[in-house]
């Protein structure tokens, strides 16, 4: 094939390739344009998740007349002049692609007016080509609408997720960009619902408190600049240990008011939590970084989302410190009572040797049925087979799995150790618990006949947006398995019931692990998303490490076992007990031979 100029219309939609991955992406880039624009106002309306009409209204100083058509043109910009002002940076926006990317791959209306024109302008493009110029009456600012996106790219189209999936996507970048700009005044609305809203106070804390819930926001310390830290200053919020999440999607950066993705800067808040969090879990933290525009090169992806430093390491090093700074002078403040920090809010039990906490289930396991009659409802006296996990009331017995086990004692409050006819069994019982809830949950939701408890008194529960609309997406199914939510307002629930073995839980706790598990997605080896929240509510009610069992517990619990389909491991895939044969022993102690 002979090497030949493409047309402009295919280098348009290749360079929009680039740009506008999806509906989040056309926010983001019109979002930043208002932004540049000295807007503190800016409202943002979706329909469809994006695909079928995107409007975004600014206050901002809008495009003289006879500049408009010109903002369509690739590589047309106002915040660049020459090579050198690459190097210096301090406008969102530069490339000059935007406009005309969105443009190319939709149909695209712009009315604008300039603070010097008496009147407005309205501009209609369909796939990039200008269909209609006319003067219109239009308040000071830009009202760009964005419709039928990808109409014209059916590759893009068809790998396009689902509306709910493009909602939460559109919140996040909404949320973000609220809280750079906590002096702007954001709206976000998803066919016809208002979801977001920031007050333009100029404080963060307002802005997390609307993006992120005030349960999260009281959970979470601020870092204060430091004016004689150097040129790279740092602050915002970071939570405290007890508020941690499965992964680092939680941890937000800004440079220079723009949002970033940078893998060693969130590794270097990570790394600020050492000792404080277990390995695999992950804080939440809204942290500003602020430095020369000379000292950061910010024209490295055309996305803007990527960034690379002159002096990587001092970046580094300023964010762990700042935070590490700000976590121990939390862990060494005095003033703690009853659980709550006078000065930061909540704290929670996120410190260690606090084992009362842990000591409250009161479990009564003086049968191997105890935790049938707990599920099914039946009574103490028409107790059942105490050798057996029944399948239902009246069912028969399972067969056994294990040999007969005869607890000895327990160790740290967390292993079981039991005696069988092949030598020792050392038993945790967390993951012992969780196998046991598991199967009997399963069995009890193949029959259609999951347990549910509701509450005497409603709960209402407040997500920040891109999580409620994860709720949302996911109602039919936690409905199936247990949970009855009900909307109740923007980014609000009402939690009406829950699985039965959660009844002394929590509904918030229980949602936030759910939460995690959905963010995440299916895992492999798991049947479906409904089996992924079936083991989050077994983990959640089982019994805790930590927590003294009498022996009548571990023996009731350890004839469950016993009976289970799969005793060797928990739903998860970790060993529930440890093995060691009577020969083992032996030649531990040097008795063979």
């Amino acid at each position: 094939m002979p090497i030949q100029i493409l047309p402009e219309e295919v280098v348009a939609q290749i360079a929009a390739g680039e740009v506008v991955e999806r509906p989040a992406s056309v926010v983001k880039e019109l979002l930043e344009n208002a932004l540049d624009a000295g807007a503190d106002h800016i409202r943002v309306e979706v329909t469809g998740g994006g695909r079928q009409r995107i409007r975004i209204s600014d206050n901002g100083c809008g495009i003289a007349p006879d500049e408009a058509p010109l903002a369509f043109y690739r590589h047309a910009t106002s915040k660049l002049r020459t090579a050198d002002d690459l190097t210096r940076i301090t406008t969102l926006g530069f490339r000059g692609e935007a406009l005309a990317s969105i443009a190319s791959v939709s149909h695209l209306t712009m009315v604008t007016r300039h603070e010097s024109a008496p009147g407005g302008l309205l501009l209609r493009l369909a796939g990039g080509q200008m269909v209609e110029q006319k003067p219109v009456g239009a308040p000071l600012g830009t009202v760009i609408t964005v419709e039928n996106l990808f109409y014209n790219t059916p590759a893009r189209l068809k790998f396009m997720k689902k509306d709910g999936t493009e909602k939460r996507h559109v919140a996040l970048i909404v949320s973000r960009y609220a809280m750079a700009y906590p002096q702007v005044r954001f709206v976000l609305e998803q066919d016809g619902r208002e979801v977001f809203r920031s007050s333009g106070s100029g404080y963060l804390g307002d802005v997390l408190v609307a993006a992120l819930g005030l349960d999260t926001f009281r959970d979470m310390v601020e870092l204060r600049a430091d004016s004689s830290a150097g040129p790279i200053q740092v602050y915002g919020y970071t939570s405290v240990p007890s508020l941690h999440r499965a992964d680092r999607t939680h941890i937000t950066l800004f440079i220079n008011g723009r949002w970033i993705q940078d893998t060693r800067l969130a590794y270097a808040v990570t790394q600020a939590y050492h000792t404080f969090l277990m390995t695999g879990r992950y804080p939440v933290s809204v942290l500003m970084l602020n430095l020369p525009p000379e000292d950061v090169d910010v024209n490295v992806h055309p996305t803007k989302a990527e960034v690379r430093f002159r002096d990587s390491d001092g970046v580094f090093t300023a964010v762990q410190r700042a935070v590490r700074r700000a976590i121990i002078d939390l862990a060494q403040t005095p003033a703690m009572r009853g659980g709550y920090y006078t000065e930061h809010g909540k704290l929670g039990d996120w410190h260690a040797g606090d084992v009362a906490s842990q000591m409250d289930l009161n479990l009564e396991l003086d049968s191997a049925g105890q935790y049938a009659r707990q599920r099914s409802g039946l009574s103490r006296d028409e107790a059942v087979d105490p050798t057996a996990i029944p399948a239902g009331p009246g069912a028969p017995a399972r067969p056994r799995t294990l040999p007969i086990l005869r607890v000895v004692g327990q160790i740290g409050a967390t292993y079981i150790i039991a005696e069988g006819p092949a030598g020792m069994y050392l038993i945790d019982q967390h993951a012992a618990h969780e196998r046991i809830l598991y199967e009997q949950f399963m069995e009890e939701h193949a029959r259609q006949g999951t347990p549910t408890q509701y509450a005497l008194a409603a709960q209402t529960l407040y997500l920040p947006p891109a999580e409620a609309h994860l709720i949302e997406a996911h109602l039919d199914v936690l409905r199936h398995v247990g949970f009855d939510l009900e909307p109740f307002g923007p980014n609000t629930f009402v939690v009406r019931a829950v699985p039965a073995m959660l009844a002394s839980e929590a509904p918030a706790d229980v949602l936030v692990g759910i939460l995690e598990d959905l963010e995440l997605g299916e895992t492999p080896g798991q049947a479906s998303i409904e089996d992924k929240i079936i083991t989050r509510v077994c983990k959640q009610a089982a019994v805790k490490a930590g927590q003294i069992l009498s022996v009548d517990e571990m023996q009731g619990l350890i004839r469950q076992l016993e009976r289970c389909q799969t005793p060797l491991t928990c739903p998860h895939g970790r060993p529930t007990m440890i093995h060691m044969t009577t020969d083992q022993l032996a030649r531990q102690f040097g008795r063979m031979g």
